[in-house]
């Protein structure tokens, strides 16, 4: 899969800083097979330091997400930040073993950075996704309902009317001594 509009020429560039934006919808995401967005609005701005022997790439991604909570299902948008730094250097052959150093063999004349950037955005995801209004209490939803409806509002007034072994009676009465 090759996402042309991500590709940086830096062979013409002048040596110095050089300033990209790039913009990370869902179907962005999907093209790397990834479907955990409902939607996604992410502006991703790239900075090239080009110098002699080598370049500094700064990626910073903002923007939102919109998401399931993973307690509720309910969607919401999650706000998101994320950077990344990258070291650009020449070698005999590419290798990208070392996550904060890229190795682009000699004689390369661009970089397609979709990879990069679908990473720092990707990694920088809760991996728990709990919608905002669920902490603060302002969110309705049906299976909150159901969950307080099923919960039971006092241990001990349940066991009302049920026969239990009285064994449990003598464990209970240990543990009320030890007090």
């Amino acid at each position: 899969m090759e996402l042309k509009e991500f590709k940086i020429a830096f062979a013409g560039l002048k040596q110095g800083k050089h300033e990209f934006s790039f913009e990370l919808d869902n179907e962005f995401f999907e093209s790397f097979g990834y479907d955990e967005f409902n939607s996604a609005a992410v502006i991703a701005d790239v900075e090239l330091d080009k110098r002699s022997t080598l370049m500094d790439l700064h990626l910073v991604g903002s923007g939102s997400v919109n998401v399931n909570c993973d307690v509720t299902n309910e969607p919401f948008d999650m706000p998101v930040e994320a950077t990344m730094d990258i070291v650009v250097k020449f070698g005999e052959r590419f290798n990208d073993d070392n996550e904060d150093i890229l190795i682009l063999p000699h004689g390369e004349y661009e970089l397609n950075v979709a990879q990069y950037l679908y990473e720092m955005v990707v990694l920088s995801i809760p991996l728990k996704k709990t919608h905002p209004g669920l902490e603060d209490g302002s969110l309705e939803s049906d299976v909150l309902e159901k969950l307080e409806e099923l919960k039971l509002s006092n241990p001990d007034e349940s066991e009302e009317g049920i026969d239990i072994d009285p064994r449990w009676d003598a464990l209970k009465k240990l543990k009320t001594d030890n007090n």
